[in-house]
């Protein structure tokens, strides 16, 4: 059988049901401008009746005030993104913003694709993560007219608007803090740090940081492809292997750090007696394990709601450092 689609309900119509103008009802649905409850009652009656969906897209090319707000972003699989767009969804909402997104796999020339689909819409804003991308990108993100957000790093010059922390200072403050506890035999098990730049200022700094101590980096592991518990495991394992003789383990993130935590407990290697493990991030599940994962908690949920908050209160340009934590734990 032919399935029949219904016509879309139009403005219209939903004027005509609630015997008022079209520009009332536009009024009304935006909540701006001058009417009454009432109005607005039989407005909103209509609406619900016949079931109207609003176009926002063509308010949006209609208007030069765009609601739209778009993330390009490098992963969902990684909780630190999610938390990211939780934060800045609470204070778009509130101030009538529809945020969108999109995923490049940590892929440069992905997001270059991605942020010209994006930017065809003509959103008020463009939320990325860190501050490399392609020339193409940043060509078209200077020439797109909206605010650029760069987030979750300040290491770097920023297109307009920044916010975040030093991913530098986080690998420093690592080093510096397994130094402090006595170890010198240290090795680094993470994932593609060509694609994950901001993973790779933290090892960066973190190498530069044991070099100084006199404690030069023992031996490391980079897995290809993205985070996971999974990889951090198969890391230890191969680091460990090589260079058996370590005494401590960073790791590019609380993902990798999780699952050479849990190598260790299957192979019986004491913690931090034999080998200590230190992660970044500071996610929730860190807290939970046995032993209360040694790490750096970084301000996700907030970078996401400040960031929201330059845009929808068009700030001047500007780079908000919002720190990090160290989180001593128990694994260190």
């Amino acid at each position: 059988m032919e399935l029949k689609h219904q016509a879309t309900v139009t403005l219209a119509e939903v004027a005509d049901a609630a015997g008022v103008g079209e520009s009332t009802v536009s009024r009304v649905l935006r909540n701006h401008g001058s009417f009454s409850g009432k109005t607005r009652d039989r407005v909103m009656a209509a609406v619900e009746r016949l079931g109207y969906v609003p176009n926002r897209i063509a308010g949006t090319l209609a208007s030069t005030a765009s609601r739209l707000v778009a993330f390009v972003i490098p992963s969902l699989s990684n909780i630190v993104f999610p938390d990211v767009l939780r934060g800045a969804s609470a204070v778009l909402e509130e101030n009538r913003y529809q945020a969108v997104f999109s995923v490049t796999d940590y892929d440069p020339t992905k997001e270059e694709a991605l942020a010209a689909a994006m930017l065809a819409w003509r959103p008020a804003a463009v939320m990325l993560a860190g501050y490399e991308h392609t020339e193409g990108t940043v060509k078209m993100l200077r020439a797109s007219g909206c605010r650029i957000v760069e987030m979750l790093d300040v290491d770097g010059d920023a297109l307009d608007l920044a916010v975040g922390f030093s991913n530098g200072a986080a690998g420093r403050e690592s080093a510096a803090f397994l130094l402090k506890r006595g170890y010198r035999r240290m090795g680094y098990v993470g994932h593609d740090l060509t694609r994950d730049t901001r993973a790779g200022k933290r090892f960066a700094g973190f190498c530069e940081t044991l070099a100084t101590g006199g404690a030069p980096l023992a031996d490391r592991e980079i897995l290809a492809g993205a985070s996971s518990v999974e990889n951090g495991r198969l890391g230890l394992e191969r680091l460990l292997a090589r260079t058996p003789d370590l005494d401590a383990v960073y790791f590019s993130n609380d993902d990798m750090a999780l699952g050479g935590y849990f190598h260790c407990l299957a192979r019986g290697i004491p913690i931090p007696g034999q080998l200590a493990i230190f992660g970044y991030n500071g996610l929730d599940i860190g807290r939970a394990t046995p032993q209360p994962l040694s790490t750096i908690r970084t301000p996700r949920v907030a970078t996401g709601q400040v960031a929201a908050q330059l845009v929808v209160t068009n700030a001047p340009p500007q780079v908000v450092d919002l720190g990090f934590e160290l989180i001593e734990g128990a694994t260190a």
